[in-house]
């Protein structure tokens, strides 16, 4: 993920905090102004309230407000990044302050930006003033003390999840422990004892979260939306109800499939464990599924694997072992993948500043992004990187954000972000869909020979595993949100509603009645760390739309799957084409500039997976497919 800033041009998180969330628009001091001119600015500020505003005083306003974000903001990526390196109490104390000062100065500018909401203005004046108000994820309101308040509950939530921990088995154990041992447990009970364990680090999260948003609905009122949830929504270029409508239709194009595979992996779950733990009906038990968050099922591959056939001839983590790769050279052959396009080699400072390996000296935020702290040359990733196939996708995810930020970094201050936030996850990901063909594989020396097509079924599984999987997650996770701002969830209803969610969209249920204090979504970063998560949806629709439009720009004739962009220029100077407008223009635009279509559309994901769909019709013909919501 990228990791995402709190600037008015990105939908950003206010505490910073995320994977894979995206990074600030900032620019250098080299770039900046050297000094500015405080009698001209303080003139701009001092526009008499009761004169009607110009043309004029909405086009010096702009210009105001990306010098002063400009100004604050590398400060506060660099505050931000040490807090995420180092967790301590004074970095938190840091953090938690300079957050508040950059959130005072959001809401500052859009309200001030709604003064010209009736004034004809340029086009690109007027996207700016709309991206000032949209652009705080979670706004305060203008009152004394509540920024403050605000980055203080969010620092604490943020910290509060990186630094936990549960005992288990005697010992206290952190998520990377926890989750490697989910990942390969078949023992139920103790995938039961994980699962649960990790969700009493979340209780404790409650009362600031609910405190939190009332805050920022108080302050997303003050700027004109019903609510908080609404304010994310209107970032889209269309309505709320408009984007929401939106993605349900996506959803609608993809769910059939789904309920495929998931009939397809509950059968085989059932004839691993019987019916006592897994029926053969109904809803799936959500610890079974090898993810802390059933997000994605990659990991129990062995348990669902078909029945016939279902042996890959090469295991991807043994392959980087037997080859001798490290956490750094798995960056650097990520590295190669978009250099191999004809985009620029990183930075060297990209190699001395990133934190590519867990310190074993302090507490860090684990949890994988890529940052931008200038907003020209100082780009980096975190990650506590291990050499295996699910982080060798990652790097190649990480480095698509930092190749985004790169590309438009030439763009004005408002407009230094992705066309929209699904497409900053969409990017990497598009370029991981090549990283894990056997082509690529083959290309880069891990494979001698690309496996036949006896293979595709095997491989799509896999894929299917993670990629479809997730949809109905990153579905759910802001349908929870959207019920929290907008009132229909209360406090108290926080934890049967994320379970009614998962039930509704996922087909999951926990492994056991839930404790009454539990706090279930605060178990996941994205929730504490305050990252909008619709964008991974986006993200899994865009990616697929991205790849089929660049192996028909590459001419490729063979199956989607087996497509590998690497090594093809062309296809890498229209991506980076469309990298570069950045949000200057409506994401349709962006879209269009790459795939030549303006709309989202999921008929992509249908294409790469027709054949496993086809099977897995087949392997279903007389099972009681579905479950009760």
């Amino acid at each position: 993920m990228k990791r995402t800033l709190m600037t008015a041009a990105a939908a950003c998180a206010l505490t910073f905090g995320m994977a894979g969330c995206a990074s600030l628009g900032m620019a250098d001091e080299a770039t900046a102004p050297a000094s500015v001119d405080e009698a001209a600015v303080a003139a701009t500020r001092a526009v008499d309230a009761a004169a009607v505003p110009t043309t004029a005083d909405a086009t010096a306003f702009v210009a105001d407000a990306e010098t002063r974000l400009a100004a604050l903001s590398e400060e506060a990526a660099r505050i931000q990044w040490t807090r995420a390196t180092n967790i301590t109490y004074d970095t938190m104390w840091l953090e938690s302050r300079i957050n508040a000062e950059y959130t005072e100065l959001q809401v500052e500018l859009a309200n001030g930006a709604a003064r010209f909401n009736d004034v004809e203005v340029p086009a690109d004046v007027r996207r700016k003033l709309n991206l000032l108000r949209l652009g705080i994820v979670l706004p305060a309101p203008n009152r004394p003390g509540a920024a403050a308040e605000l980055a203080e509950i969010t620092t604490r939530l943020d910290s509060t999840y990186s630094v936990g921990k549960f005992e288990y088995q005697g010992r206290q154990i952190t998520l990377d422990e926890a989750s490697q041992l989910l990942a390969s447990t078949r023992d139920p009970a103790e995938a039961k004892a994980l699962y649960e364990g990790w969700r009493t680090i979340s209780p404790v999260m409650a009362p600031d979260y609910a405190r939190m948003v009332e805050i920022a609905n108080e302050g997303a009122a003050e700027l004109g939306f019903a609510d908080t949830g609404a304010m994310w929504r209107a970032g889209y270029d269309m309505e709320p109800d408009a984007f929401a409508a939106e993605t349900d239709r996506l959803w609608a194009q993809v769910k059939p499939f789904y309920e495929n595979l998931h009939c397809y992996v509950r059968g085989r779950l059932n004839a691993r464990y019987g019916d006592a733990v897994q029926p053969d009906h109904g809803p799936i038990r959500a610890d079974l599924l090898g993810n802390m968050w059933s997000q994605q099922w990659g990991n129990i591959y062995d348990v669902v694997a078909p029945a016939t056939g279902g042996a890959s001839s090469y295991d991807l983590t043994e392959r980087l072992v037997a080859n001798d790769y490290d956490a750094r050279k798995m960056v650097e052959t990520g590295e190669g993948f978009y250099v191999s396009m004809g985009l620029p080699e990183l930075p060297q400072t990209f190699w001395e500043r990133s934190q590519i390996v867990r310190p074993r000296d302090r507490e860090v935020v684990c949890h994988a992004s890529a940052w931008d702290l200038d907003n020209l040359e100082d780009i980096r990733i975190k990650m506590c990187t291990e050499v295996n196939a699910e982080d060798f996708y990652t790097v190649h995810h990480e480095l698509g954000h930092n190749y985004y930020q790169r590309a438009y970094r030439n763009q004005p201050f408002l407009f230094k972000n992705g066309a929209n936030d699904g497409f900053h996850e969409a990017i990497g990901d598009f370029v991981g869909l090549s990283a894990l063909t056997p082509t690529y594989l083959n290309q880069i020396g891990l494979l001698d020979t690309v496996p036949g097509e006896a293979e595709d079924i095997p491989f799509l599984l896999k894929m299917a595993l993670d990629k479809i999987a997730f949809l109905p997650f990153g579905l759910m996770v802001d349908r929870w949100r959207w019920g929290v701002f907008n009132g229909e969830t209360s406090p108290a209803e926080y934890n049967d509603a994320w379970s009614a969610n998962m039930l509704k969209y996922q087909g999951l249920v926990p492994p056991g009645p839930r404790p009454a204090d539990a706090f279930d979504a605060g178990a996941k970063y994205h929730i504490p760390g305050n990252t909008p998560y619709t964008r991974y949806f986006l993200a899994h629709i865009y990616q697929f739309q991205f790849h089929r439009a660049a192996c028909q720009q590459a001419g490729w004739t063979g199956p989607l799957h087996r497509c590998s962009v690497y090594g093809n220029e062309e296809v890498g100077a229209r991506f980076n084409a469309m990298m570069e407008m950045g949000q200057s223009r409506p994401w349709p635009e962006a879209m269009e500039a790459f795939t030549g279509q303006r709309e989202n559309d999921a008929s992509a994901v249908a294409d790469y997976f027709a054949p496993l769909n086809a099977w897995l019709t087949v392997q279903n013909r007389g099972k009681d497919c579905g479950w009760e919501a």
